[in-house]
């Protein structure tokens, strides 16, 4: 039924895979070093701020319940 066309297409998807894969342009080691120096430190800096956030918010909350 549908099997000899899910078999034949299974390769040309392949074959369109590894095309696609040549085209990709790699970063060289230096911008991926800069970029991965940059996401681990913009994720320490939103960490703290929502640290901040939270610990003021529950604070907040819980002075008002003990009014």
């Amino acid at each position: 039924m549908g099997d000899s066309k899910e078999k034949q297409a299974g390769p040309s998807f392949f074959k369109g895979v590894k095309t696609e894969f040549k085209k990709i342009s790699w970063p060289d080691r230096q911008s991926l070093l800069k970029q991965s120096v940059a996401v681990v430190a913009i994720s320490v800096v939103l960490g703290v701020i929502i640290a901040i956030l939270d610990f003021v918010i529950q604070n907040g909350v819980n002075f008002l319940t003990s009014l």
